[in-house]
């Protein structure tokens, strides 16, 4: 399939050789420009262990002064891809969740028990699930720690509207709400949701998908886990459709 994939950056290369390897034309559009911030030592000072909701907080984390002691604590990885990055760069007791802040809630509950103390959260600027709160109901007390931000793209490359108008695409790869949001509110600014209404829209999460709707997309297929490997299974049926196979 001719796939456009909306990632950042720093996920999209790997993931396009993902996609590649599988026989795969891959475009990549990213919709957000990650930029990493520092984090002091004293940052992490009295906090018991650490909540990680994007791969972006680990590579925080892995060029801050806290690195050393951050690697000493326990950490809760929102899913696969956030636990398998942190085991590559050095850190080791990782409880790994199936994908969304929402669901880390009751992994978190279940281990403040033994844990104790406050728990540091690294996150970005924009959160699509508020997890210090939903955890504050529960007794827990989460320090929010400023690991990296985002910008949104302001328009669509010329590459891709052209791909776009000359229906040169099968499907795009969105991966999060925020995303979804973006490349909705930019191919409508760019008159192309007659084009994108033939698209297939593979999202990595029903969040997703209800961002993209104002589109009226024909066909949207939503992951059965939000996770990476969810999202290249959907990405292997579709294209067996696609194919006639």
């Amino acid at each position: 399939m001719r796939l456009l994939i909306t990632r950042p950056e720093a996920e999209a290369a790997a993931f396009s050789a993902q996609l590649e390897a599988l026989g795969h034309s891959v475009v990549a559009e990213p919709l957000l420009q990650m930029e990493l911030l520092p984090i002091e030592n004293r940052a992490l000072e009295g906090t018991t262990a650490l909540i990680v909701t994007s791969r972006n907080g680990v590579r925080a984390l892995a060029q801050s002064q806290a690195f050393d002691t951050a690697r000493k604590l326990p950490m809760i990885a929102v899913g696969p891809g956030t636990a398998s990055l942190a085991r590559e760069l050095g850190f080791s007791d990782i409880v790994t969740g199936p994908g969304t802040g929402a669901e880390l809630v009751p992994i978190i509950t279940a281990q403040s028990g033994s844990l104790g103390g406050e728990f540091a959260h690294l996150r970005g600027d924009v959160v699509a699930f508020d997890l210090k709160e939903a955890l504050a109901a529960h007794g827990i007390a989460v320090r929010e720690i400023a690991a990296y931000r985002s910008k949104p793209a302001g328009a669509l490359t010329p590459q891709t509207q052209a791909l776009l108008q000359n229906q040169e695409l099968d499907a795009v790869i969105l991966m999060s709400p925020r995303t979804g949001a973006i490349f909705t509110e930019l191919v409508k600014a760019s008159g192309l949701e007659a084009p994108a209404r033939d698209l297939v829209l593979l999202c990595l999460s029903p969040a997703v998908a209800a961002a993209v709707k104002p589109l009226s997309p024909n066909k949207i297929e939503v992951a059965e886990s939000p996770n990476l490997e969810a999202m290249l299974s959907v990405v292997a049926r579709v294209a067996t459709l696609w194919s006639g196979v």
